[in-house]
Order: C-alpha cells, then structure tokens, then sequence
C-alpha cells in the first residue's frame, strides 16, 4: 500500500491588494501531519508554493500523485489558495464552473471539471482525499466592507479566499445566490471516487487570518486541531462536525462541506 500527497499553497497572486498569508502555512501544516502521524513517507509528499504554482505544475503534480495507483493505496491532494468561478454563458439558467486560482490566474484557471476528468480515471480502491481551503464562488456585491477594501484589517487580519472575476476581466454572475454549480448537477455524490472536503458552502466565503499567532486558513487550523484532539484517530464525518462547531464558535461564518460516498465518509481520516 502506497502512501502519496500533494499540498499546494499559494500567497502571492498578481493583482495588488489581493495575495493571503496563510496559504503556504496550509500546505506544509497538511504535509507535516501526514509525515508524522500518518506513514507518509516524506519522498512520497510534494510541497508547492507561490510561483511554482502555476496551473501546468498542478496539473502535472496531480498526474504525478495519481500515477500507477493502486487499490488501497492513499492519496491525498491538498490545495489552499484563492478560489473564484467561471460564469456559463452557454445556458438557460444561470450556472458556473467552480476555480482554483493558480499563480498564473492572470491567464489560467484550474476549473473543477478538469480535476473531475482527472479523478475519474482513478483505480477502483484507491482512496483519495482531496482539501480545498478555497472559496469556490460568493457574491461580488454582498461582501463586508473590510472583506473588498485592500488594506481594510480586522484585529485577526482576516481576508476572504475569494479572487473577484472582474478582476480577471471575466463576467460576473448577476446573481450568484441564484445561481448553480455545474458540478453539483452533473456529478452526485454517489459518484465521486474521490473524498471532498471544501472549505465552505458554494455561497459563503473561505476566511485566511491569524490564528494563535500563526496565519493559516480558518478551515485547516481547526482542521488540524480537531484531528490532534482526538489523537489522530476521527473519521471524516466526525471531523466535519468538529471543525463546524468550532468555526461557529471562533465566528467564523463558513460551514466545511464533506462530499463523497457514504462509506468513504465514515472512514478514517488519511486511512
């Protein structure tokens, strides 16, 4: 049985006003776990960060991660960045594709059918598990003052994970709320060989601040602490539950998402 992961942080982006603190701190966070506590082996785990985060290197460093897997063998595909969405303009109803913001945003994205083609390649037992500490849409007109203002700070110098599609010069969504991911309708959860967990809904933002001291996203801080809180031994559903309520309790308004197979969610974590 193999043991595999790929962590991909990414502070710095082009646009000014607009780069994060705690990505980079995610991905080594998530790559130290698995090392330590786990039986990753640290030559089976690649860091990527920053500018070595362009959309071609992550797509390579999935094809990589995925390559000659085998049933049981575990896989783990992390990503803290901005994230944001594509709108459809091809469509009745208003519908978009959910984006992964790579260093190169400028012009590439890494949208979430091109990671579904990917994964639906996967050997039966494979077990994947995939992090996105990102925000995958929200609403260009509804957010706080402090959360569109570059240089606005709250105490905790928190920053909304969401990279405005204006500033890309792509179309916006009129109405996001009423809006729908084109994944949620094409790929049920009964579906997916992969285990999901997101860091927020598809209408709330993903928050990057500082935490105990330590930038890092607001979802694999307390992540991270719910697993060393039960010794490293929690399945995925019981994390969800964990991680929500101390968001809630640390207000933080963004609600995890645990997306798979029944049976893949009552595993345990990393397993």
């Amino acid at each position: 049985m193999a043991k595999k992961a790929f962590c991909v942080g990414i502070n710095d982006y082009p646009y000014e006003g607009n780069d994060l603190n705690g990505c980079v701190n995610d991905a080594n966070a998530w790559a130290e776990l698995l090392t330590n506590n786990f039986g990753f082996p640290s030559s089976n785990v690649t860091i990527i960060t920053d500018a070595e985060a362009t959309k071609s290197n992550i797509i390579a460093g999935i094809k990589e991660l995925l390559a000659d897997a085998k049933s049981d063998d575990v896989l783990v595909f992390t990503n803290s960045s901005h994230g944001s969405y594509i709108a459809d303009t091809s469509g009745d109803e208003p519908t978009y594709d959910e984006i992964i913001c790579p260093y190169d945003i400028a012009d590439n994205v890494v949208a979430d059918d091109e990671l579904r083609e990917l994964f639906d390649g996967l050997a039966k037992g494979v077990r994947l598990t995939v992090i996105s500490d990102s925000c995958f849409s929200g609403t260009v007109t509804r957010a706080a003052v402090n959360e569109i203002i570059p240089g606005f700070r709250t105490p905790d110098d928190r920053r909304v994970r969401f990279l405005n599609p204006a500033l890309r010069g792509d179309k916006i969504v009129p109405d996001i709320w009423n809006a729908r991911p084109k994944r949620s309708v094409k790929h049920p959860q009964s579906k997916m060989k992969e285990l999901l967990i997101s860091g927020c809904t598809d209408k709330e933002y993903s928050y990057d601040a500082l935490i105990e001291g330590v930038y890092h996203g607001a979802m694999t801080y307390f992540a991270l602490k719910a697993i060393r809180d039960a010794n490293y031994k929690i399945t995925y559903a019981q994390l969800l539950t964990r991680m929500r309520f101390m968001l809630d309790q640390a207000g933080y308004p963004q609600h995890p998402q645990l997306e798979g197979k029944y049976t893949n969610k009552k595993r345990q974590v990393f397993t």
